[in-house]
């Protein structure tokens, strides 16, 4: 009997005494996408991140190898001499070890080159070590549950061998296989784990950040005269009604005009309501009560996983009308972003319909002449959401007096259906999309959404996208294809450098968006200044000048500044 490597194995009294020789085939295949592990991407991966794509891209190269080198032998059915093969591993190691050598020293080059574009702190030496330590034990770990997993399959296919013919037995097995793949997609698994994250997450969403405190207007929820209850806010509805400009920060801002102190409402999953929509229109309510169909402007702000709301989203929008404005936002997970995504996206495709519905229906009942105008904004997790309430553009413009979304995700369907229909020679990364009458991107906003130079309509839609972010730019298909946005022109702060593999840029950038906020302001997935630039451009008040945008612009920089 042979093992995986095709070598003799020890006696069986020995055997459970000494460890799995690896596959030299798979071990091959293992280097080659450590190799491409440490090829660039879109941010600089720190220690831990580079260990994990490292070890899991090691754990995919070694099971490709080894089905390969497995296949090979079925079909050639002839062993090479004992020579041959310790020459070939020889020659093997050697590659193997300078090969390594000089991608450690490339990947050094290119982590250096992205740190001083993002102004971020240099690779520690230590990294390395902590990157190969990191490395080894996710791949031994993966390896040897893969093992164990075969090992089980095999028991099992022993077991009913026993009483049914093999072809039988394994057709079997196929079958519960098929029925446990089927389970795990039609959710009876997910909503088992997800019903443990929510009870995880409840607990954080309990607390309180420090420094917010209950509101003692009644233009804000939690206040007195609301309809939902301080603590029923949950921690970033707290924190989205206890901040944002006072009214002197907004009167000093407007040259000392008299300002409107800000509505702010919310609900939170424990604000009321049995379902979604409950809890939407008891928000929508919420708003009504504390006046806000009475100001210039509303913002339906649609949150992300745990309720959180960008702050200079909102706060654009107040200092730029003097706080004539009332926003509202709505809690739906208790998950963070990226795992709500993940694991309940269809919660948040609903939420963000129920929400701009509940606002809608009573701002259409108002007389047209007195209608405030109605926006919508989110980021990230919360773009999809707003998006939901609309079919396509066309529904934008006819409900809405704009929209801004700030790091949508690859999944958004307008956002998709916009960059993949974009004007001929214009890139993924910074489309124009007819001719930029309704829909235009920025990166850098002040220089992009000027362009092109045609008259752009109202209302206004604007995408606010980093070539470096990878919340935007991740997608399953990265793993067996490769995206426009790596066969086009690079964008601004994407290293030339930077390719795409299969199944190793997949994970790159998967771990890219763990670090995605983690960079200064205008790369990876941190919007802050350029709000300003995409308010104004999109509902610019009466008298708005490039000097108050600028004066803005300084404003939000400093919020950024202070966290």
């Amino acid at each position: 009997m042979t093992d995986e490597s095709g070598s003799s194995r020890p006696p069986q009294q020995y055997r459970r005494w000494l460890p799995d020789r690896y596959a030299f085939g798979g071990l091959v295949v293992a280097v080659l996408f450590v190799w491409l592990s440490l090829t660039p991407t879109l941010l600089p991966r720190g220690p831990f991140f580079q260990g994990l794509v490292t070890g899991v891209s090691a754990a995919v190269g070694y099971a490709l190898g080894f089905l390969g080198s497995v296949l090979v032998r079925h079909l050639v059915r002839r062993e090479p001499s004992a020579r041959v093969k310790t020459w070939v591993r020889r020659g093997a190691l050697v590659i193997g070890l300078v090969g390594t050598a000089a991608m450690l020293v490339w990947f050094a080059n290119w982590q250096d080159q992205l740190r001083a574009l993002m102004s971020a702190a240099s690779f520690p030496w230590t990294g390395y070590v902590v990157t190969v330590i990191v490395a080894v034990l996710i791949f031994v770990l993966l390896v040897a549950i893969s093992r164990l997993l075969l090992r089980a399959v095999r028991w099992v296919e022993r077991k009913i061998s026993r009483v049914v013919p093999r072809r039988i037995s394994a057709t079997v097995i196929g079958v519960l296989a098929v029925a446990l793949l089927f389970a795990l997609l039609n959710g009876v698994a997910v909503r088992v784990i997800m019903t443990g994250l929510n009870n995880s997450f409840a607990a954080v969403n309990q607390e309180t950040k420090a420094g917010d405190e209950p509101p003692t207007t009644t233009l804000r929820s939690g206040g007195p005269e609301s309809l939902v209850t301080w603590d029923s806010l949950g921690r970033q509805g707290r924190s989205f009604i206890s901040r944002g400009p006072t009214v002197e920060e907004l009167s000093a801002f407007n040259g000392g005009r008299p300002a409107l102190e800000p509505i702010r409402t919310y609900a939170g999953l424990a604000s009321g309501g049995d379902s979604i929509r409950e809890s939407a229109q008891l928000a929508a309510d919420e708003l009504e009560r504390a006046g806000g169909f009475d100001r210039a402007v509303i913002g339906v702000a649609t949150t992300t996983g745990t309720g959180w709301i960008n702050e200079s989203l909102a706060s654009s929008l107040e200092y730029m009308y003097n706080g004539d404005t009332a926003i509202v936002g709505l809690q739906y997970s208790y998950l963070p972003s990226w795992l709500s995504f993940l694991v309940d996206k269809e919660r948040a495709r609903q939420a963000g319909e129920a929400q701009f519905d509940a606002v809608y229906d009573k701002w259409k009942q108002l007389p047209p002449e007195t209608r405030p105008k109605l926006v919508v904004m989110g980021e990230s997790l919360g773009s999809f959401g707003g998006e939901s309430a609309f079919g396509n553009v066309d529904d934008v413009e006819a409900r809405t007096d704009g929209v801004l979304f700030t790091g949508p995700p690859n999944a958004n369907e307008i956002w998709t259906d916009v960059t993949t229909n974009r004007d001929p020679g214009s890139p993924e990364w910074l489309p124009i999309y007819e001719q930029g009458e309704t829909v235009r991107f920025g990166a850098r906003a002040p220089e992009d959404l000027p362009r092109p130079d045609t008259p752009w309509g109202k209302p206004r839609m604007v995408y606010l996208q980093h070539a470096s972010d990878p919340i935007v730019w991740w997608s399953p298909e990265l793993l067996v294809s490769e995206p426009d946005w790596l066969k086009e022109e690079r964008g601004y702060d994407v290293l030339d450098s930077t390719q795409w593999f299969p199944f190793v840029t997949f994970l790159q950038v998967a771990a890219d968006m763990a670090v995605s906020t983690g960079v200064p302001d205008g790369h990876g997935h941190s919007y802050v200044v350029d709000i300003a630039d995409a308010w104004s451009a999109i509902l610019a008040p009466d008298g708005w000048t490039p000097a108050d945008n600028e004066r803005l612009r300084a404003v939000l920089a400093e919020m950024g500044a202070d966290g």
